[in-house]
């Protein structure tokens, strides 16, 4: 049995990365503060991924999956800690890649600093899919920015995680992997694949007057495609979009008090009752 050493493991990606390793019959570590419950199965090591002491020293692990780290000091501080490991998986975010990058981003593209999202999160606990299908349940006209030709790449869960067993299992030659789903979608045809989820169908109102869309809508104004060749030579096919909306409706309508939500519905409805346009 392989030991796993998650980090975080409490909230939506790291805690289904525990969840599935668990399942996958690894024996599966954690490590976190111990605020959040747990996931089952997991054995919880508690403390500060900076400064956890000998909490880590004798422990061989055979796989650390690091999905909290944002920097090079977390990282570092990390693997000072570790006793022994064989492999390291750090999950990051397309945030590295600034938006004045020529895109498709490529693995070996420009890191930096991305006005849009800053410091990054990865979890799925903000407010997203989770406002579409608000909207949707409620019945609600949905405000989209502009036309909705704003492109956006998305990939489930659950392949990142096959991704990590195949890494983990044979061990390619690449070390850097950009991932997601090999096509885009535009932001309108994502919102009626989420409202179809659902069994509803969208009424959209088109906001073409400059305001911030980030107001009334879940996601910035900044479209960007990643490279994702070399992810495809080693795991080619991905969930659907559809299939993975569905899946997260259902997580959705099960775990609704787990979702950060923002006050979109306010803003709507205080400050774009006077746009008309409805396509």
């Amino acid at each position: 049995m392989k030991k796993i050493l998650v980090t975080g493991g409490t909230t939506f990606v790291s805690k289904y990365v525990a969840e599935y390793f668990v399942t996958a019959g690894y024996e599966v570590y954690v490590l976190n503060r111990n605020t959040k419950p747990q996931v089952r199965g997991v054995k919880l090591i508690e403390g500060d991924r900076h400064n956890p002491g000998d909490l880590l020293k004798d422990i061989a692990f055979d796989v650390i999956a690091d999905i909290t780290a944002y920097n090079a000091i977390d990282v570092m501080d990390l693997v000072k800690a570790l006793g022994s490991f064989e492999q390291y998986i750090m999950i990051s975010s397309s945030a590295v890649y600034p938006e004045y990058g020529v895109q498709p981003f490529l693995e070996e593209s420009e890191k930096s600093v991305n006005k849009f999202w800053g410091t990054y999160g990865t979890d799925n606990n903000v407010y997203r899919e989770a406002f579409v299908f608000d909207c949707a349940l409620a019945d609600r006209k949905f405000y989209l920015p502009k036309d909705g030709d704003m492109k956006l790449q998305f990939f489930h869960i659950k392949d990142l995680c096959r991704l990590m067993e195949v890494i983990i299992k044979h061990k390619p030659d690449d070390h850097i992997l950009n991932v997601g789903n090999k096509e885009a979608v535009s932001i309108k045809d994502w919102v009626i694949k989420c409202y179809e989820s659902l069994g509803k169908i969208p009424t959209f109102v088109n906001v073409y007057e400059e305001i911030e869309q980030r107001n009334y809508f879940s996601f910035y104004n900044y479209e960007y495609y990643l490279d994702v060749t070399r992810q495809s030579k080693i795991y080619p096919e991905t969930i659907s979009l559809e299939d993975g909306l569905k899946d997260a409706a259902k997580w959705y309508l099960e775990h609704r008090t787990e979702v950060n939500k923002k006050p979109y519905f306010e803003y709507i409805d205080s400050n774009l009752e006077f746009v008309q346009m409805e396509r």
